[in-house]
């Protein structure tokens, strides 16, 4: 019977991209106040323009040369710190926050979210959710060989709600990395796949099971056992298994 749920934050919870918005906005205006350089509109928009196209990696880089703005690795470096450390301007959504008031009546909920500091607390207490969790774990704290894929954050939690690994659900959205752990750890998992997600590559079917036999390599353990494609199938389908 599970007792424990794990959830995921980014792409989970919310839309990431709304916060990958509001960093860009947020460098926007930083780089607009520096002298001599475009309004803050332009500059967002070349932000967005080279992160939606798929430049990921070095969008500053890219931005700033579209923009001929004259550019160091010192400036790049300050406009990454600018975009961890904004405040960010996010909102939970609605379904989301039913479905954890609904949940956190019947189950001990724990966050663990990978990502550097201090711009996953400041998610956290953006989306205000630190009251229905028990435990939360930034694996950033743990050190950064314990981002997931490394089981060090979910077994932390293990060992801080004294939960065993059978009643536990772990629910994320990230094929590449976030289901490996929970998998070999023996955790129910459940892939979340939002609309507008980030990392999720081509949907699945909503609630299907899928198979966890064959070789033990990281590969087959990479796929979670359940797919949904909206946070309100959740409480349903977690009292639906433990049933079973």
């Amino acid at each position: 019977m599970i007792k424990t749920v794990i959830f995921d934050l980014d792409d989970t919870l919310y839309d990431e991209i709304d916060y990958c918005r509001s960093g860009f906005a947020a460098v926007a205006e930083f780089l607009a106040n520096l002298h001599g350089t475009p309004p803050a509109e332009r500059i967002f928009d070349c932000l967005w323009k080279q992160f939606t196209g798929g430049n990921h990696t070095r969008t500053f880089n890219a931005a700033l040369d579209e923009l001929d703005i004259n550019y160091d690795d010192k400036l790049i470096n300050e406009l990454i710190r600018v975009y961890r450390n904004h405040i960010p301007k996010i909102t939970l959504p609605q379904d989301s926050r039913d479905v954890l008031c609904l949940l956190s009546n019947k189950y001990t909920l724990a966050l663990l979210t990978d990502g550097f500091l201090p711009a996953q607390k400041l998610k956290v207490q953006a989306l205000g959710i630190e009251e229905y969790f028990k435990c939360i774990i930034y694996t950033e704290e743990l050190g950064r060989d314990c981002w997931k894929p490394s089981p060090a954050g979910f077994e932390k939690i293990m060992q801080s709600l004294n939960v065993k690994p059978e009643a536990i659900a772990c629910i994320a959205d990230n094929e590449q990395k976030d289901f490996i752990a929970p998998n070999k750890l023996g955790f129910l998992t459940i892939q979340m796949i939002r609309s507008a997600c980030i990392h999720t590559s081509t949907p699945l079917e909503t609630g299907r099971e899928k198979s966890l036999t064959g070789s033990t390599s990281q590969q087959n353990y990479a796929a979670a056992q359940y797919v949904i494609q909206k946070i309100s199938e959740l409480p349903a389908l977690l009292e639906n298994l433990g049933a079973e």
